[in-house]
């Protein structure tokens, strides 16, 4: 289980799960998909899950943010289960697959959550919220553009400005970069960075690349599969601001071999030295 180092003035984890275990049912026969799973991760952290696929790496993210339950053990999130945080609003999720309203404007997508969470505000404080969201990914001049106008990466950030509309404390993320192209995956990887540096919400992101989550984390949990579980907590000893140079770190190059290693060990591979 990871030993996270907390935010100042956090006594608890902002994230805990003790024990978790999941189970899916399929033609009568009952397979567990997460084992015995242990984390914590402290307010204003940012935390990577990374593993081979079928690891159960959404499964518990799933978990976490309340859209399923667990077998055995327990999460909580601010205190209390995920479903109950996830009602609060306490949670905002976003998908590999941006799922804009293809007829609606950016600033319009961005209000959609808005529109249902906060019957009690008037069209003028929902918009002016929408439009400060979209300033803060970089998309304000965008605002009136569909989808179908914007590009990828472009897309994922109106995806992330509808999530931060309701004031998340927690954002969970799962492959939210997947489908971009290198180079727009590291320049949204800046932006997430810029994004997180100003809110200092609670960030927790699964990913494939190795790259991706010793770049953008303060810890990245690495999970195996037979048994689904988590391997290793390992923490990311990089300064902030990060930026190209960050790549070109020693450090850096250390903890992606040790998260290589660790992945190998995880497809029940021998690691090389």
């Amino acid at each position: 289980m990871s030993a996270s180092t907390h935010a100042a003035g956090s006594s608890d984890p902002h994230i805990s799960a003790r024990g978790v275990a999941v189970d899916f049912t399929h033609a009568g026969q009952t397979n567990r998909v997460l084992h015995d799973v242990n984390l914590t991760i402290p307010r204003g952290g940012f935390v990577s899950l990374i593993g081979p696929s079928g690891c159960g790496k959404s499964t518990l993210l799933k978990v976490m943010a309340g859209l399923l339950t667990p077998a055995e053990g327990e999460v909580r999130v601010a205190g209390m289960a995920p479903a109950d945080a996830a009602r609060q609003r306490r949670i905002g999720l976003v998908f590999q697959e941006a799922t804009l309203m293809p007829w609606k404007n950016a600033l319009d997508n961005v209000k959609v959550l808005m529109e249902v969470a906060y019957k009690d505000r008037s069209r003028e404080e929902i918009t002016d919220r929408a439009t400060e969201m979209l300033r803060l990914v970089g998309l304000e001049k965008a605002a009136l553009k569909r989808p179908a106008q914007l590009s990828g990466g472009m897309r994922q950030r109106v995806s992330v400005a509808r999530a931060l509309a309701l004031d998340p404390e927690v954002l969970m993320m799962d492959e939210p970069f997947g489908a971009l192209d290198a180079i727009t995956r590291e320049e949204m990887s800046d932006f997430l960075l810029e994004v997180w540096e100003r809110t200092r919400k609670t960030i927790v992101f699964v990913t494939h690349s190795i790259d991706e989550a010793v770049f953008l984390s303060k810890e990245v949990h690495v999970m195996a599969t037979g048994p689904a579980r988590i391997l290793e907590s390992i923490p990311i000893d990089l300064a902030h601001p990060r930026n190209d140079s960050t790549y070109q770190q020693p450090a850096f190059a250390t903890a992606s071999g040790r998260l290589r290693r660790l992945l190998k060990e995880g497809h029940g591979k021998r690691a090389t030295a």
